[in-house]
C-alpha cells in the first residue's frame, strides 16, 4: 500500500453559427451581464474567488491511499514488476541493487537519485519525474485512486495474457473477416475459458467481438471508429485518412537473445514498411497508427470532423438559446480545440503518478519472458496454468521457436512502467471532452468502411445506428486496444487508463464551469460505463 503526499470559411467554421436552432426568447445572458463586466477591483476579486474555491475544494477532499496488488512485496526478485532498461541476467531478471536504486529515487522524488539509477545500456528511463508535476486545472495527478491491476499468478492475469498472444498471431487479419477466419474462431474459443472474456449472459465469446471495448457503442458497426476513416477539414487542407503502415509478418523480440537485448537497453531495429498508403483495416494497420502518432491526434481530428460535419453541440451550451450571439472562445469552436490537448496533459501526468509510484507493473514482453522460461525448463514461476495451457503458445513457438510475445515495435514497449496505460489515459479524457460538448445521440452521417484493399473508403451498408457518442468511444478503445494488439499493454491497462482520464476530465470540467458569465447548467455526458453524469 502507498500513500501519495505530494467547407465553409475558416470563421464560420468555427463560430457554428448555423448549427443551433434559434429560440425565440429573451437571451439569459443579460442575467449576467454584472458578472460579465465588473469594475476592475472587483473584477480581480472575482478571479480570485473562483481559483481560490477550486483550489480549497481539492484540498479539503480526502487523501488518496493509492492500492498496488502486492506483487513488488511478493516477489522479492522483482518478477512481477517493470524493469527495462536496468541490468539483467541470463534469465531476463533484474539486478537487485538496480532495482533498489529506483525503489530509492521514487521514494525521494529526487532528480538526483533517479541520476544515480544504474541502467544497463544506452536506453533511458522515460521522464519518472513527471509523476511529481502539478497541475492548475483539475484536481491534483495524485489525488485520483485506480484499483490495482491482476496479481502476477492471477486467472485474470492469465487471461490477459492469452488475449495477448491471440491479437499478436490475429495481426493480419482484418477486422471484417473476424467472423469467419479459423483462427479468430479459435481465439474466441481458448479466451472464453476466462471469465472477463464472457459476455454478461455467460455465454462464449462472439469471435466478432473479439478484441472491442466494454461500451455500446463499441459493439455496434465496424471495429474501425468512423473517426479514424472519415476525411478531415485541417484549414485550407481536406486530409484521407490513409497512413503508412508495415509489411505483414513485422514482428520482433521473438528469438531470446535480442529480447534480453533491449531489456537490457540495447539499441532497437527499424520496421519495413509498406510503402503503399492505405486505410486501416489490420490490427498491424492500427498498431503503427498509435506507434507514429503524438499523444492527443486521434481527438484533435475527431474535433476537426465534427466542426466540419456541423454536429450541433450539447443541449446545455448556453447559445443554443441566444437570438444575438454564437459561441466562440467560449462553447464554440476555439473552445472545443483547446480542451482537447488541455486535458490530455492533465492526464498524462496523473498516469505517470500511478506508473512509476504505485505499481510498476511490468510490461507483457517481460511476462512472456516469464512464460517461455517456464516452458523451456529455464526457471520456475507462479504462473497461472490456464495460460501455461493456451493453443495460442504452441502456435507462436511454431511460428518462431520460442514462447515470447511477438512485438509490432522493434523497441517493444517504451522505457516506463505498464499499468495504467498512456495512450488510453489521454483517450479517455479526450473523449470524455468531446462527448460533453457535442450532442451525442447525434447519428453519424454517411458512415464509411475501407474497401477490401484498404485504397478507398466506401459506404457502410450496416444496419446499426451509429452516433456522435458511440464512435467516440470505440475511438477511445481503438487508441487504448491498439497497443494491446502491439504487445505493448494489458487488457486492464486499457480499461484502467480510459477511467483514469474520464476522471481526471471530469474533474477539469467542474473546475472550468464556474468561469462562464453566461447562464450555464454543467457539462453532460454519458461516461464509459454508461452513467450519465452533470459536472
Amino acid at each position: 500500500m502507498a500513500r501519495f503526499n505530494r467547407s465553409s470559411s475558416r470563421r464560420d467554421f468555427l463560430v457554428r453559427s448555423g448549427i443551433a436552432t434559434i429560440a425565440s426568447m429573451a437571451s439569459p445572458f443579460a442575467r449576467h451581464a454584472a458578472a460579465a463586466a465588473p469594475a476592475e477591483g472587483s473584477r480581480k476579486e472575482r478571479a480570485y474567488e473562483i481559483r481560490n474555491a477550486a483550489a480549497m475544494s481539492h484540498k479539503s477532499s480526502p487523501a488518496s491511499r493509492q492500492l498496488s496488488n502486492g506483487d513488488e512485496d511478493r516477489y522479492q526478485n522483482r518478477i512481477a514488476n517493470f524493469t527495462k532498461a536496468l541490468p539483467h541476467n541470463r534469465l531476463g531478471e533484474v539486478e537487485p541493487q538496480a532495482y533498489d536504486r529506483l525503489l530509492n529515487a521514487v521514494k525521494s522524488g529526487s532528480a538526483d537519485d533517479f541520476e544515480e539509477i544504474p541502467l544497463g545500456g544506452l536506453a533511458k528511463l522515460a521522464d519518472p519525474l513527471a509523476a511529481y508535476s502539478y497541475v492548475l486545472e483539475g484536481a491534483d495527478p495524485h489525488q485520483f485512486t485506480m484499483s490495482p491491476p491482476p496479481a502476477f499468478s492471477s486467472l485474470e492475469q492469465a487471461g490477459e495474457m492469452v488475449e495477448l498472444y491471440w491479437q499478436a498471431l490475429l495481426r493480419d487479419v482484418p477486422f471484417s473477416d473476424y467472423a469467419s477466419h479459423p483462427l479468430a474462431i479459435s481465439a474466441a474459443d481458448d479466451l472464453s475459458r476466462f471469465p472477463q472474456f464472457k459476455s454478461p449472459d455467460g455465454s462464449a465469446l462472439d469471435p466478432k467481438r473479439l478484441f472491442r471495448g466494454p461500451t455500446r457503442g463499441d459493439q455496434l458497426g465496424p471495429y474501425v471508429s468512423q473517426f479514424l476513416l472519415k476525411e478531415i477539414q485541417y484549414g485550407t487542407r481536406r486530409l484521407d485518412q490513409k497512413i503508412r503502415t508495415t509489411v505483414a509478418g513485422d514482428d520482433y523480440l521473438v528469438k531470446y537473445p535480442a529480447w534480453l537485448a533491449v531489456q537490457n537497453g540495447g539499441a532497437a531495429g527499424a520496421n519495413r514498411l509498406d510503402l503503399t498508403l492505405r486505410h486501416i483495416l489490420t490490427g498491424r494497420d492500427l498498431t503503427e497508427y498509435v506507434h507514429q502518432d503524438f499523444t492527443y491526434q486521434a481527438f484533435l481530428d475527431a474535433a476537426l470532423i465534427l466542426l466540419t460535419m456541423r454536429v450541433p453541440f450539447d443541449s446545455r451550451n448556453p447559445y443554443r438559446s441566444s437570438v444575438t450571439q454564437s459561441g466562440f472562445g467560449t462553447f464554440g469552436g476555439p473552445h472545443v480545440l483547446d480542451l482537447v490537448p488541455r486535458v490530455a496533459s492533465c492526464a498524462l501526468k496523473a498516469c505517470w503518478a500511478q506508473k512509476w509510484l504505485v505499481h510498476r507493473r511490468l510490461r507483457p514482453e517481460e511476462f512472456a519472458a516469464r512464460v517461455h522460461n517456464m516452458k523451456t525448463g529455464a526457471a520456475v514461476y507462479p504462473i497461472h496454468e490456464a495460460l501455461l495451457a493456451s493453443p495460442a503458445l504452441d502456435i507462436v513457438a511454431r511460428r518462431h521457436n520460442s514462447y515470447l510475445l511477438p512485438q509490432a515495435y522493434p523497441e517493444g514497449a517504451p522505457m516506463h512502467p505498464s499499468y495504467p496505460a498512456g495512450h488510453a489515459a489521454i483517450a479517455g479524457a479526450c473523449a470524455t471532452v468531446l462527448k460533453a460538448v457535442f450532442h451525442e445521440p447525434q447519428v453519424m452521417a454517411e458512415p464509411v468502411v475501407p474497401s477490401a484493399t484498404g485504397l478507398a473508403i466506401v459506404p457502410y451498408s450496416g444496419y446499426d445506428r451509429l452516433t456522435v457518442g458511440g464512435e467516440l468511444d470505440k475511438l477511445a478503445a481503438n487508441i487504448a486496444f491498439a497497443r494491446n494488439m502491439a504487445g505493448v499493454h494489458y487488457l486492464s491497462d486499457g480499461i484502467g487508463g480510459l477511467k483514469l482520464g474520464e476522471d481526471v476530465a471530469l474533474s477539469v470540467l467542474r473546475d472550468m464551469k464556474d468561469c462562464f458569465t453566461q447562464l450555464f447548467r454543467g457539462f453532460s455526458l454519458t461516461k464509459f460505463d454508461g452513467a450519465t453524469v452533470t459536472v
